[in-house]
């Protein structure tokens, strides 16, 4: 049984999340639907990350296991033809060697968060960024996330829902920038606890908006409390953009 490893994008706004749910539009829900309706047969993929709710992807990544072995090229097109009317599209497939594994072989995952930061609503990218009409400080917005790379307990960055087992994780890059009207947060890490992402931006552009320090990032991760945290960013501007295997 051969296993396809497929790259996909997806515009999460139309979807309740990546992870399928009974009676509600999903991504993976969209892809088996196109696997089934491609060969006929009834699959359940993986995926490296379960998006939330909104949330955007540019390079997420999916496994799917057939019955027959295809050429990689005639899978994606075919999935690509049977979501022309979905949000998702494949953008890259190739077949899995060694025992690989969308989520369990990923060795880093990729997140941008976009916030566009003018006066101004946004009309072209409604529903792809968040909107911060008042001026964001980036200098002191990477000098709050400078607290946060490294090895740490990230309870207060934790939803309570979540289902990790332990609350450490270990990130790798907290970086802010000015891109045009834009504010962009990148963060690298093996993996990432429920909503730790959006909990670090909404904490983050307190910093940007002057109601916190950046020595308050510290105080908050240190607090290893979910009520120190910031406000949680909507889902919106979120963005799985990579995932490393090795």
């Amino acid at each position: 049984m051969p296993r396809y490893r497929l790259t996909v994008e997806y515009d999460g706004s139309g979807y309740s999340g990546f992870q399928a749910q009974d009676g509600q539009p999903t991504v993976q829900g969209a892809i088996e639907a196109a696997v089934t309706a491609f060969c006929g047969q009834a699959v359940r993929i993986a995926a490296a990350g379960r998006t939330d709710s909104g949330v955007h992807a540019t390079g997420q990544v999916v496994q799917v296991d057939l019955d027959k072995d295809w050429p990689a090229a005639t899978v994606m097109n075919a999935l690509n033809a049977h979501m022309v009317r979905e949000g998702v599209a494949v953008l890259d497939c190739a077949v899995a060697e060694g025992g690989w594994h969308a989520r369990f072989s990923a060795t880093g995952r990729r997140y941008l968060y976009r916030i566009l930061n003018r006066p101004g609503r946004p009309a072209l990218d409604r529903g792809k960024v968040w909107h911060v009409r008042r001026p964001l400080d980036v200098e002191a917005m990477n000098a709050g996330a400078a607290h946060l790379i490294g090895h740490h307990d990230f309870t207060t960055f934790r939803d309570l829902a979540c289902q990790s087992a332990s609350p450490f994780k270990s990130l790798d890059v907290a970086r802010v920038e000015r891109v045009g009207e834009e504010v962009r947060l990148v963060f690298e890490a093996r993996s990432f606890l429920h909503r730790q992402v959006r909990s670090m931006t909404g904490t983050l552009v307190e910093v940007g908006l002057g109601r916190w320090s950046p020595d308050d990032v510290k105080t908050a991760l240190e607090a290893r409390d979910r009520a120190a945290c910031g406000p949680v960013a909507p889902s919106d501007g979120l963005y799985l953009t990579g995932v490393d295997y090795g």
